[in-house]
């Protein structure tokens, strides 16, 4: 599991919450808060 603020890596990643998938394009990308339901908590999809 990964939290907002951290940077894992290129890839798609889903709020453990409310199910919203997001892609971060480059390694050095930080994860957001989820833009739907505002968690803080992701998996990889």
């Amino acid at each position: 599991m990964f939290s907002t603020g951290e940077k894992p890596g290129k890839g798609y990643y889903r709020c453990v919450r409310c199910g919203e998938v997001i892609y971060l394009n480059d390694d050095t990308d930080t994860l957001p808060p989820c833009p739907k339901c505002h968690n803080t908590r992701w998996t990889r999809a």
